[in-house]
């Protein structure tokens, strides 16, 4: 006995080639025969191997259910040879209604729920097919489609299914193949063949050719088991099919339910497609715990068979609207549905369609099945009218027939002679029963034969008629509406259209508990926000050789704003400061300054305000708090510099004169309605100077007059009421301020 040597069955190949070679069919497994379905019958292969292996067992809608361990068994035993595990997981799939839009198979026992609890083992549960099912499989037996051999050659297996339900808009598909996904969301059957017919008008030449709007308003848009409200705009919607590629927003239902008393909740009714409600509430849990969302108090889930999440919020006089957008913002009550229409075409090649080419390529199918079926009916019969043409032979000459099977030793052949009848006939006579001998039986016969004629004429004039063929299909297409159309528990829209109300942005209050703090920032710039309002002469500690510099009264939900030395403004959110414990963090850490870059100033965002910058050359402008405030990290630049002058004095406007001083002590008011209102620049001359700059700058109101602290520990203040001297026009030099003005020419002394 000889052994084949190792060396005579190594095969040399590149290794680059192997591997590409071996994962181009691993792929081409995936993508065909896993991952995407087929844009005929919108199913995959283990899908349909499930639905086909419990019609063989008689699993009908009428029938009786079994264990659902029994089909899977038979479904990897016979079609299908992969985990038992994985299988079931579809079958699962398939059973619940909050997943499929039209269930394919009608579940007996624990198969999930919404909150994401799993299905019990298979040998305790039991399914059989649903009508849907049923009429998906519609013409099996008549030849409508191909049949392949199964994966060990011992059985057949359909290779698509022939019937005219439209399950891949209907049901939808999600799937990962390799370097392809698909992600179909589901639809309304109605609404689809209400569609189909529309292409059915334009196949028959009585329309032209049908647009993407004339398709959007037949099939406005998804349709969920669990339903809930798109928010998506119709053109993005429209783009989106006509594409084959796209997204959709799907928010919760939701309404306020009053309590009485002036209090009130809200109630979720319905949820958003494959979102799990335990988990959906232990996200909006979190958020109350971890205060992100401080409008809301706590979150209750009430539900029984219908779905009820019970929302209480803080306070009565919280906006139900505003509380809402803030959870769809943060939460999964509001979620986003991808849609990639990439299927297995007509030609078997995975290619991404647009809604109208799905229909169409469905039409197609179906009309190919129509023909199949009628051409397969006429065979049948041609076969039965072939037999009873032998029998009304049989009973025109009942006697000679007699005597030959009587009188004959091979009766067949002697018949055939006789009669000039064919094989078939001349057996089917011999094999008659002798009451079918009866006037009745012959006049049963020329009944059917005469029925047989005239279908087998019908038969032949729809297939000869492409315009009859089209008009069959769209009848055939009547009756699945009325089985699944709107006017059916199953078939009315259950996801509804709304437009998302015009809220640009959630306010921060929303989101932030709103908390007062005083926030301090050191010479150094050490910043902290201290939990409270403390007293203007509160002590603080600070580093050795630090003192204070800014120190004012804000907010949690206030914004912080920065300027900076070179002009830029940043802003901090009033939440995200440094704790008041220690010394706080570097305002460095916090912002991206450069260089020599220092903030010259930091106060609260008060929205509708103004602001009035300055720079150390005694340029300035107004800029509206509201253009100030920077989105970004980096911030934004306002204040364009000349060579050798910083941005000095960033003030908010809240007096109707401007005081400045330079550093030649030279003093000047004006009204700050001649300071310009601008977005970004160097600014105007705010008072003219001679080989000097700015020291000072400060707002008041006119009728209060200008003061000053007289320096000291004494704590006095002098005021100058009396400010006709120094009132001028913006841009000129000034006057010397008044007796006992400090010397430092600060305003703040």
């Amino acid at each position: 006995m000889t052994h084949e040597s190792t060396s005579d069955r190594v095969i040399e190949r590149r290794f680059d080639e192997a591997l590409s070679e071996r994962y181009l069919a691993y792929a081409l497994s995936t993508i065909m025969a896993r991952s995407l379905p087929d844009v005929r019958d919108g199913l995959k292969p283990v899908h349909r191997r499930l639905l086909y292996a419990m019609r063989l067992l008689r699993l009908d809608p009428d029938a009786g259910f079994k264990k659902c361990a029994r089909v899977v068994g038979d479904v990897i035993g016979k079609y299908h040879p992969h985990g038992d595990q994985a299988v079931y997981d579809a079958l699962v799939r398939l059973a619940q209604d909050f997943a499929v839009r039209y269930p394919l198979i009608d579940g007996q026992g624990n198969f999930g729920n919404i909150d994401g609890d799993n299905a019990a083992a298979m040998r305790y549960t039991e399914a059989r097919l649903t009508a849907v099912a049923a009429l998906l499989m519609d013409g099996l037996d008549a030849a409508a489609v191909d049949f392949r051999a199964t994966y060990d050659g011992e059985e057949e297996e359909p290779v698509v299914f022939p019937g005219p339900f439209p399950n891949l808009l209907a049901n939808g598909a999600t799937g990962i193949a390799v370097g392809m996904a698909t992600s179909i969301p589901p639809h309304n059957v109605g609404e689809l063949i209400d569609a189909l017919q529309l292409l059915i008008e334009a196949r028959l030449g009585r329309r032209g050719p049908v647009g993407d709007a004339e398709l959007l308003d037949r099939v406005p848009g998804p349709d969920f088991p669990t339903g809930g409200i798109l928010v998506e705009p119709r053109a993005a919607i429209r783009d989106a099919y006509a594409a084959g590629r796209g997204s959709f927003r799907l928010r919760a239902r939701w309404h306020r339910e009053d309590t009485g008393r002036g209090t009130w909740q809200i109630v979720v009714d319905e949820i958003p497609y494959q979102v799990v409600k335990a988990k959906l509430i232990e996200r909006i849990a979190d958020l109350i715990n971890q205060r992100k969302l401080p409008i809301l108090a706590d979150i209750r889930d009430e539900s029984a068979e219908d779905l009820r999440l019970v929302l209480e919020p803080r306070s009565r006089n919280v906006d139900p609207q505003l509380l809402m957008e803030s959870l769809f913002r943060l939460s999964e009550l509001e979620t986003r549905i991808q849609l990639n229409l990439n299927v297995i075409d007509l030609d078997g090649a995975p290619r991404v369609l647009s809604l109208g080419q799905a229909l169409e390529a469905f039409l197609d199918h179906q009309l190919e099945v129509l023909k199949r079926r009628t051409r397969h009916r006429l065979d049948r019969i041609a076969d039965r009218l072939e037999v009873l043409a032998g029998y009304l032979v049989a009973y025109l000459n009942l006697d000679a027939v007699i005597r030959i099977i009587r009188e004959e030793d091979e009766p067949k052949p002697a018949l055939m002679r006789a009669f000039d009848l064919g094989e078939r006939q001349a057996e089917a006579i011999l094999n008659m029963r002798l009451r079918a001998l009866r006037k009745l039986e012959e006049v049963a016969i020329r009944r059917e034969y005469e029925s047989l004629e005239a279908e087998q004429r019908a038969l032949s004039a729809l297939l000869a008629s492409p315009e009859r063929q089209w008009i069959a299909l769209g009848e055939r297409f009547a009756e699945v509406k009325e089985l699944f159309g709107p006017e059916s528990a199953l078939g009315r829209r259950r996801t509804s259209f709304a437009e998302a109300p015009a809220l640009e942005s959630v306010p921060i209050e929303a989101m932030v508990e709103r908390e007062p703090v005083t926030v301090v920032c050191s010479r150094r710039g050490w910043l902290r926000a201290i939990k409270g309002h403390l007293a203007p002469d509160a002590p603080l500690s600070f580093k050795d050789g630090d003192a204070e510099r800014f120190r004012f009264h804000a907010y949690t939900t206030d914004r912080i704003l920065a300027f900076t030395s070179r002009g830029r403004m940043y802003t901090l959110a009033g939440d995200r400061l440094p704790g008041g414990r220690g010394h706080g963090e570097p305002l460095r850490l916090l912002l991206d300054l450069e260089g020599e870059e220092e903030v010259v100033a930091l106060l609260p965002y008060r929205p509708g305000s103004e602001l009035l910058l300055a720079s150390s050359l005694g340029r300035g402008f107004r800029v509206a708090a509201d253009k100030a405030v920077a989105s970004t990290r980096s911030g934004r630049q306002l204040m364009t510099l000349a060579k050798g002058g910083h941005a000095s004095h960033c003030l908010p406007v809240d007096g109707d004169t401007v005081a400045v001083i330079g550093e030649n002590r030279k003093l000047l008011l004006f009204p700050v309605e001649e300071v310009p209102l601008m977005a970004r620049g160097q600014g105007v001359i705010l008072q003219r100077y001679k080989g000097c700059g700015m020291a000072d700058l400060t707002l008041i109101r006119r009728e209060e007059g200008l003061s000053w602290p007289m320096g000291g520990d004494s704590g006095r203040v002098r005021t100058e009421r009396d400010l006709a001297p120094w009132l001028g026009k913006r841009g000129q030099a000034g006057r010397l301020p008044p007796t006992g003005f400090p010397r430092s020419n600060r305003f703040s002394g």
